[in-house]
């Protein structure tokens, strides 16, 4: 191993010994400014890019500019029973792609350096997880830019920076346009369906089994869950965690669960990796302690599509909250089939109509009563 990575070091080396500097100046060079407030320096049309760390080559999907990656992290080339990831199922042709590095932003210079085309462009989300982005740059001679994440809750704005950023960059601003008005205008759309509901008629809901880096049983849910925030359901997690509130993820006691007796479950079906015999569906079918729960013995528990998978997957947000609206509200939602509608987000979004392919994984439980008999 040792061997291994001196061989690499010395590639590494050799290879920058005949690298311009990465802030050489070009005649056909133009400057962006990045999330992180840096300027860099990129070729004045952008061809050939890497997507390195969470939701990076989800939001160049989004943009229509997939085609123009080089290679993928090694995500993109697993082949789990689950997959939750929209863009990656509709785009099965990342995985004939070389790697460039490990998932989570752990890129290999080396690896990049003997890429044949070499990306001219770097996209970095979550820049302080795995290589550092400067000396990334630094180590490759090639343009990094650093995109916040953001979410589609308090940090949309830091979204919409990124969107507008990359679509800078690969020439596609009028898609980024296009991708934010969506994104906006789905949000305006649950919430005017829902916004004069009564505080009476709003039932008490709690969703279980929410993914945060990997699976988790029924007790993990999240405070802010945005689906439920979109069609102003009352959030159990949120009326009673108080001070836990802006937790992306929590662990909520059983013993809380079984006292705050929700009206309506949720049950976020990422939990089914755990297994058949562990995992939020295997407890609620032979806990005792949730037998009783009212929503347990009405039948009022549902499958959700995942979002938290290799980070958020904002067309899965929006689908769940446009199923849990018509779950919910009925009379409000009479328009939506929620599986129809979610092929409509992705197809927008994505290019495809996933919702069968990710569904099929998931025992065809997303959008339905789940049976615990």
């Amino acid at each position: 191993m040792k061997t291994m990575r001196l061989a690499g070091n010395i590639l590494l080396l050799l290879i920058m010994l005949y690298l311009p500097p990465a802030s050489a100046s070009r005649a056909d060079a133009r400057t962006v400014t990045d999330a992180a407030g840096r300027q860099v320096q990129i070729p004045q049309r952008v061809e050939r890019v890497i997507c390195s760390g969470p939701g990076a080559l989800r939001l160049l999907t989004y943009l229509q500019c997939q085609s123009k990656i080089v290679a993928v992290d090694d995500m993109e080339k697993q082949r789990p029973q689950f997959d939750a990831r929209p863009y990656a199922l509709a785009n099965p042709r990342f995985k004939q792609y070389p790697i460039f590095g490990e998932f989570r932003g752990h890129d290999h210079p080396e690896r990049i350096l003997t890429l044949d085309p070499m990306p001219q462009v770097i996209f970095k989300t979550y820049p302080t997880m795995g290589h550092d982005p400067v000396e990334l740059s630094r180590k490759t001679g090639i343009p990094v830019i650093v995109l916040d994440y953001g979410n589609l809750g308090d940090r949309r704005a830091d979204l919409y920076r990124s969107l507008r950023i990359m679509g800078e960059v690969m020439g596609a601003a009028a898609r980024a346009g296009q991708v934010i008005a969506f994104f906006e205008e789905s949000i305006a759309d649950l919430h005017r369906r829902t916004a004069d509901i009564p505080e009476n008629r709003r039932p008490s809901c709690f969703v279980g089994g929410i993914a945060y880096r990997g699976p988790h049983g029924f007790q993990s849910t999240e405070p802010t869950y945005p689906p439920f925030a979109f069609v102003n359901v009352r959030n159990l997690a949120a009326d009673k965690l108080g001070e836990e509130k802006s937790l992306q993820q929590s662990s909520v006691a059983k013993e809380k669960i079984v006292a705050w007796d929700p009206e309506v479950l949720f049950l976020d079906l990422s939990t089914l990796q755990m297994g058949e015999n562990a995992g939020g569906l295997f407890e609620l079918k032979t806990d005792p302690a949730y037998a009783g729960l009212t929503a347990v013995r009405t039948g009022r528990v549902y499958g959700l599509l995942p979002y938290n998978w290799y980070t958020q997957n904002f067309g899965s947000i929006l689908a769940d909250a446009y199923f849990i609206g018509r779950r919910l509200y009925p009379e409000r939602f009479a328009d939506i089939d929620p599986a129809a509608k979610a092929d409509e987000i992705y197809t927008f979004l994505v290019g495809r109509p996933v919702f069968a392919a990710m569904n099929a994984p998931f025992g065809q439980l997303a959008f339905t009563a789940v049976p615990l008999k």
